[in-house]
């Protein structure tokens, strides 16, 4: 090979990886600069009472502007429901999820399988406030009220597809011996996915159930056609309630308390970035 054909080739070598880095630079500034606004302009506001106590109303908040002092109250009605209805569609969700990842998984070629894999791809491509209005006619219609479980109903919706499809694709990765040596063994193809399959899969499944935790948390659209909001801390099931989105969009259309939505949008980033580092985290100790 001659010394011209060595430096062309070195010369790719290094325009390609310039243009690799450049392209990845271009990719986290905008995320870089999101975080660093929203860190600027909300750490001042993140304190105790931020966390534990309600949404003022617009008269308190007025009432403090005017003084030249903070804005009384945070956002504890939106983190209470907000837990709520992930806990109550996560319950749902998780079960039904990962058990049809196993039917699809182990029934590949099956016509069934293919239409709910099908159905599964189309689910996870609806719009967010599409889901919104389908579980108002479902839900919020028939109860005759918006509610937390009608919250936690669209969360369940748009949860659902995420966990089937990790669950599925960990248990498509995992060594086809493994599950040989367990039907070897004497054991039902039942029990040795029990017993043998998902176990190994654990790590992966944990990680997908984060994520799409960490996806729909953030949702408003949804939310705002089924929880619709509360301004005061509601466990109520059955009754409107709030969620950190809908107060940030509260937030927004109300001039008095728009300070507090960077201090509300702050939680959710890091609520959201602790989701991803533990689902790595623990997937990575699963696998070790």
């Amino acid at each position: 090979m001659t010394n011209n054909k060595v430096k062309k080739r070195l010369a790719k070598d290094r325009l390609m990886l310039w243009g690799v880095c450049l392209f990845a630079a271009m990719t986290a500034t905008p995320l870089i600069a999101i975080l660093g606004e929203v860190l600027l302009k909300g750490y001042d506001q993140l304190s105790w009472s931020f966390f534990t106590e309600p949404t003022p109303t617009a008269y308190k908040a007025m009432k403090a502007i005017e003084a030249g002092e903070p804005i009384p109250g945070g956002i504890a009605n939106g983190i209470i429901g907000t837990m709520l209805m992930l806990a109550m569609a996560s319950v749902f969700a998780v079960p039904i999820g990962i058990l049809c990842g196993v039917f699809l998984a182990e029934n590949p070629k099956n016509k069934f399988a293919q239409f709910v894999s099908y159905l599964t791809d189309l689910l996870q491509g609806t719009p967010s406030v599409i889901i919104g209005i389908v579980t108002y006619i479902w839900v919020v219609v028939p109860m005759k009220g918006y509610s937390a479980v009608a919250g936690s109903v669209a969360l369940f919706i748009m949860m659902l597809p995420l966990i089937i499809r990790s669950t599925e694709e960990t248990l498509k990765i995992l060594p086809a011996s493994l599950k040989e040596a367990g039907l070897a063994l004497g054991g039902n193809r039942a029990r040795v996915m029990m017993k043998v399959q998902l176990p190994a899969a654990f790590g992966g499944i944990f990680t997908g159930v984060l994520l799409a935790i960490s996806r729909v948390i953030g949702e408003t659209a949804p939310l705002m056609f089924t929880a619709l909001g509360c301004s005061f801390i509601r466990f109520s099931i059955d009754k409107p309630i709030s969620a950190v989105p809908l107060l940030i969009w509260e937030f927004f259309n109300d001039p008095n308390l728009q300070e507090l939505i960077w201090g509300a949008s702050l939680f959710l980033l890091l609520f959201v970035l602790t989701l991803n580092i533990s689902a790595k985290y623990i997937a990575k100790k699963w696998n070790q």
